[in-house]
């Protein structure tokens, strides 16, 4: 494939807490960090994507907050860019990044980083792809157009949109491996639950079977209660907003991390 969507980004008060919720359900690796590496972050991995989780600096917004590509030719995304997106903007960043040396976004404002993918790694991104029984399977963005971010994602950087119901409204995109679900955002959805904006929604995850998932979850929590899944304060919004989380249609079992983050997962298999 053209691109991999092989980088994505929580920013949290938690980092360090979040970093060990990962590693410990999920299997995923963990980042021997280097004495340059910056410490506001906890990197973890599944052994194809890299999940970076960011300390929050003062005006940030925590929660899902970024993704990355990684490409065969960059020149070739800048480009596409120039002829079909000409108001759309590229930041090179100082270097140091493992990942994030070049950072742009989509015609809503959705910002993702760009890799070459070559050049300076560290930590989970030089170590190679390795196979792991518990593995990120999806992103979810909601869209307040849908349909013309399924366009550019798949003019920019060759994901294949895959079928599905002529009644369904949501888009779904794939890597090869990873599939990047741009499901509609309309405010009247949030009737019952607090207002949330047009952004990422949540993350999907490929487990080898959800009871034992559910059983490892049990148990983890009841050994160190400060990992267990944050709830919503008030019974009847949680259950308004479990109900539009239920409209993407990948995961059997719901949850959401120490800090609120959005999680389903699935023992079925998914593209």
């Amino acid at each position: 494939m053209f691109a991999k969507l092989k980088h994505m980004a929580i920013v949290s008060d938690q980092f360090t807490l979040l970093g060990r919720f990962y590693e410990t359900l999920f299997g995923m690796r963990s980042s021997a960090r280097s004495p340059n590496e910056p410490r506001g972050a906890a990197v973890v991995g599944d052994g194809y994507v890299g999940l970076n989780i960011n300390s929050r600096a003062p005006g940030r917004q925590s929660g899902l907050d970024h993704f990355g590509f990684e490409v065969e030719d960059v020149e070739t995304v800048f480009t596409r860019l120039r002829e079909k997106y000409p108001k759309i903007k590229v930041l090179h960043r100082p270097g140091g990044r493992s990942f994030a040396g070049i950072s742009t976004h989509d015609p809503a404002g959705n910002v993702f980083d760009l890799s070459k993918g070559v050049g300076k790694r560290r930590g989970v991104y030089e170590e190679g792809e390795w196979q792991q029984e518990r593995h990120l399977s999806h992103l979810a963005l909601r869209a307040v157009n849908p349909e013309m971010l399924a366009e550019f994602y798949t003019e920019v950087f060759e994901l294949v949109a895959l079928e599905k119901p002529a009644d369904d409204p949501n888009y779904y995109l794939t890597d090869g491996r990873l599939t990047f679900t741009i499901m509609p955002w309309d405010i009247t959805d949030y009737l019952g639950s607090g207002i949330e904006r047009p952004a990422l929604d949540h993350l999907g995850f490929q487990v080898e079977s959800v009871a034992a998932f559910q059983r490892d979850l049990a148990a983890l929590v009841e050994r160190d209660p400060s990992l267990a899944p944050r709830r919503a304060r008030k019974a009847d919004e949680g259950e308004a907003r479990q109900r539009l989380f239920y409209t993407c249609p990948h995961g059997m079992f719901h949850l959401a991390d120490p800090d609120g983050v959005l999680i389903d997962v699935t023992d079925k298999l998914r593209v």
